[in-house]
């Protein structure tokens, strides 16, 4: 699979237990999620690689995996990562130069593969 896979895997239980340690505040963490990636005037495509950013200028590893999923889940193409995390190296310096290529191996790793060239 590979190392973000990893990442959202090891998560996984940790989160479980949390969830059911607080159910009514991760209820309401989920609903919060579920509201503000819905479609709406921003698709949520664009949603998810603002939250990808986001996991990138926050060094967030699991942000990273979970967006980076998200994002090639909803759609989003490698280019449009690529440029979208060239906003974060804009706005993040050193630090995202770090991350964003992270996050690009992140969305590669849960990107559907391309389709042969038929030509």
């Amino acid at each position: 699979m590979g190392h973000f896979h990893d990442v959202a895997n090891d998560l996984r239980q940790p989160t479980r237990d949390l969830r059911k340690a607080i159910p009514e505040t991760w209820a309401g963490f989920a609903e919060l999620h579920r509201s503000a990636m819905a479609e709406g005037a921003l698709p949520t495509r664009i949603k998810e690689l603002m939250a990808l950013l986001i996991g990138v200028v926050e060094h967030c590893d699991g942000c990273v995996a979970y967006h980076a999923r998200a994002a090639a889940a909803a759609g989003a193409t490698e280019a449009e990562v690529a440029e979208a995390l060239g906003v974060a190296l804009l706005m993040n310096g050193g630090p995202a130069s770090v991350w964003a290529p992270r996050a690009l191996e992140a969305f590669r790793e849960f990107a559907p593969a391309p389709a042969p060239d038929a030509g």
